[in-house]
């Protein structure tokens, strides 16, 4: 969790709900608010000319929305859909950064979190250049991993689907679907009843 919601709350920040599939923001949308989500999951992504979606990111409880376009003043480049039912904290933009102004410690977290998100990208972005399909999904996993900050092998279940693996690495379904069967082979992944641990 980025900042806690009693402070957010104290900041005026209220609770907003939206049920399964529900837009949140759309790309072009302007940033109005900082969003923190309580419950749910949330998917960012994009659709290519040909209709094809791309995931960008995939995110839970304690996770921010689109928060770094707070900070200029850029439209949304991607859209926030519900993948469940969600509550998400909403601070007015003018509230949150008056709150990061004022908030040494809250600063540094977010900083932080930046970081962390430009890790991501950076990561994701050299990896999803590669044509092997296997290095891609290796990296979407050592990076989920990393951040559950579980080492031991085949201990980490993978939460995602074989279609959110392929959204976020700009794989074809039956290419993942594909590569992980071989992963099993290779003894890279093991398989539980169709569920992956790495």
């Amino acid at each position: 969790m980025i900042t806690d919601e009693n402070v957010l709350l104290k900041h005026g920040a209220y609770e907003e709900r939206y049920p399964t599939k529900e837009i949140i923001f759309k790309k072009g949308d302007t940033p109005h608010f900082y969003m923190q989500i309580c419950s749910g999951t949330v998917e960012l992504n994009n659709y290519h000319q040909d209709g094809r979606e791309f995931t960008l990111n995939i995110l839970s409880k304690g996770d921010s929305i689109g928060e770094s376009l707070l900070f200029g003043a850029n439209s949304y480049p991607m859209n926030a859909i519900t993948k469940t039912d969600c509550i998400v904290l909403k601070l007015p933009k003018a509230n949150f950064l008056k709150l990061v102004e004022d908030n040494k410690e809250i600063t540094s977290q977010f900083l932080r979190h930046l970081s962390d998100r430009l890790y991501y990208k950076y990561t994701m972005l050299f990896n999803n250049s590669s044509l092997n399909p296997t290095e891609k999904i290796v990296s979407l996993l050592d990076y989920y991993k990393g951040c559950a900050r579980e080492e031991e092998p085949f201990r980490y279940h993978m939460p995602l689907t074989r279609q959110q693996i392929a959204n976020l690495t700009g794989l074809r379904v039956e290419t993942v679907i594909r590569a992980i069967k071989k992963m099993a082979q290779q003894e890279i992944i093991h398989l539980k009843e169709r569920q992956i641990y790495y």
